[in-house]
């Protein structure tokens, strides 16, 4: 296949930090943008998208093709255990990964080279193969260990976008907050979307 016609590929992973709805709605709008998506959701994230989204998760392939099969792009779900999936190696390409939310045990495991699941392995290649890493955060208070982590990553370019929502477009719902941090994420990677209204001045 041409290259310019392949689907770009990009790896997403949801942890077990509050905030999974915004992992969710980056896969929509990546699946949305007919892009080809890799997930990873580590076994706290999976609790977390019962308790806070309801999902029913005894069996999970059922439930992501359920929420996410009517999507013109593709998804292929890796169990975070699967240490040999494809997006372990850096022979696979991929535009990027992206991790919404991001707890602070998984930015620690990253910033350390900690790379004993498949979530922090792919991270890892990222950064080994130089490329683009995104972090959202999701924790208030940080204390400094969080915070020299996050330093520590940053240094070697990682991007950390914490899940801030602005309010100078006037949200009406939390659906406009939810998008806002979405919508910041794809901006840092210089994708197009209409998922908030910009500044104009």
């Amino acid at each position: 296949m041409n290259d310019s016609l392949k689907k770009q590929r990009w790896i997403v992973g949801i942890t077990g930090a509050s905030g999974s709805i915004y992992g969710i709605r980056l896969i929509e709008t990546l699946l949305s943008q007919n892009k080809d998506v890799h997930l990873v959701i580590s076994n706290a994230g999976w609790r977390v998208l019962n308790e806070e989204l309801g999902w029913k998760i005894s069996d999970r392939e059922a439930v992501l093709n359920e929420n996410f099969g009517q999507y013109s792009g593709s998804f292929h779900y890796h169990p975070i255990a699967d240490i040999g999936a494809s997006i372990a190696s850096g022979s696979f390409q991929v535009e990027g990964m992206i991790i919404v939310p991001c707890s602070m045990g998984t930015l620690s495991a990253i910033a350390n080279g900690s790379s004993d699941n498949l979530m922090t392995r792919a991270a890892d290649v990222m950064l080994k193969e130089g490329h683009p890493l995104v972090l959202v955060p999701r924790e208030t208070p940080l204390h400094a260990i969080h915070l020299e982590n996050m330093l520590k990553l940053s240094r070697l370019g990682v991007r950390m976008i914490p899940a801030m929502p602005a309010f100078y477009f006037k949200p009406q719902s939390l659906d406009d907050m939810i998008n806002f941090v979405v919508g910041k994420v794809l901006d840092s990677l210089r994708m197009e979307h209409q998922l908030f209204k910009r500044w104009e001045g």
